[in-house]
């Protein structure tokens, strides 16, 4: 597995991407008026690039992961440094083109290929939920029986990051909403909270649950504001902050809970489709598909059911397919 150089600055970074194209700065391409700016963008020849910058001093979201802990570069740089992005699938695109870190600072800029943004989520229809569902299949089947290389997430750690201790020990940084959404949980479907937190405070349960089933490389945030359909039918795949191994059915479970009221067809129905999916790609679901599924459910749960109290259709779906998984757990 062949390697891509972290560069130790931004500068030094744009230099070797540009490769002697002329480079200068550009403006964003946010529509008027957005009240989330675009970040500096750069033209070099004639394409667009957007400098992302990632680390713990920025992002609530990577300490409660325990992203780039004790002066490590962040999962994003190790998966970049470690030549697995190179191995995605033709029709998943990671956008990527250059890296640097800082370890002084703890901040990573990344050189990604920039497109115009739009103020609202585009729609999902039919045609691309599919398309979006076989190219994370693909995915799924470029890494399967995945083993981590470089050191990414425990598989712990995404079942405990969006905990209500979270909301509190982050308050004021954007986790407000994980108190809120928690008590709410509880004040509505107290036997579905009690199950979800035991499991946000402790996960042992559900990994060991995990433990024997199939693995794979999982983005773990294939949500709307992170995917874009490119004009030649691939998909661009946008954050990688949540990678890690985990089983085919954790990227799908998150799938189903972050695009709410987004989804074409019904979850049931999406379900069918990925599992066609992974078949198609020569992935032998037989066996082990069923426990995985509600194990998966069950997770993506514990990561977001605290979000869903708004909608009792949605709570309801949820809380009748996570439960009785929930009890099958050991005290």
């Amino acid at each position: 597995m062949t390697g891509r150089t972290v560069h130790g600055s931004t500068t030094e970074m744009i230099q070797a991407v540009a490769a002697g194209r002329p480079v200068r700065r550009d403006e964003p391409l946010d529509p008027p008026g957005d009240p989330d700016p675009a970040p500096e963008t750069l033209l070099i020849g004639d394409e667009r690039f957007r400098i992302e910058r990632l680390g713990r001093p920025l992002d609530w979201v990577m300490r409660a992961l325990g992203d780039g802990a004790d002066g490590r570069a962040p999962w994003t740089v190790l998966l970049w440094q470690g030549g697995l992005l190179d191995r995605l699938p033709r029709t998943v695109d990671h956008t990527i083109a250059g890296v640097s870190w800082d370890p002084t600072t703890q901040i990573a800029d990344l050189l990604v290929l920039d497109e115009p943004r739009s103020s609202v989520p585009w729609d999902i229809d039919l045609e691309t939920h599919h398309r979006l569902l076989d190219h994370m299949a693909a995915m799924h089947a470029r890494f399967w029986h995945f083993t981590d290389p470089v050191g990414l997430g425990p598989p712990g750690a995404r079942y405990t990051a969006l905990a209500p201790s979270t909301g509190i020990r982050e308050a004021g940084s954007g986790a407000d909403g994980l108190v809120v959404g928690w008590a709410a949980l509880a004040a509505d479907q107290p036997a579905a909270h009690e199950a979800a937190l035991a499991l946000a405070v402790d996960p042992a349960p559900l990994l060991a649950a995990f433990d024997g089933l199939p693995t794979t490389l999982v983005n773990g945030d294939w949500r709307v504001g992170n995917l874009r359909p490119l004009a030649d039918g691939r998909t661009a795949l946008l954050g990688w902050g949540w990678a890690g191994a985990a089983g085919s059915a954790v990227d799908l479970a998150g799938y189903l809970a972050l695009n709410a009221g987004k989804l074409p067809e019904s979850k049931n129905a999406t379900i069918d489709a990925f599992r066609a999916a992974l078949e198609r790609h020569k992935i032998d679901t037989a066996g082990w598909w069923d426990r995985q599924l509600e194990l998966a459910l069950l997770g993506a749960f514990v990561q977001f059911g605290w979000s869903k109290t708004t909608d009792p259709t949605e709570l309801a779906w949820w809380i009748d397919r996570v439960l009785p998984t929930a009890r099958t757990l050991p005290d």
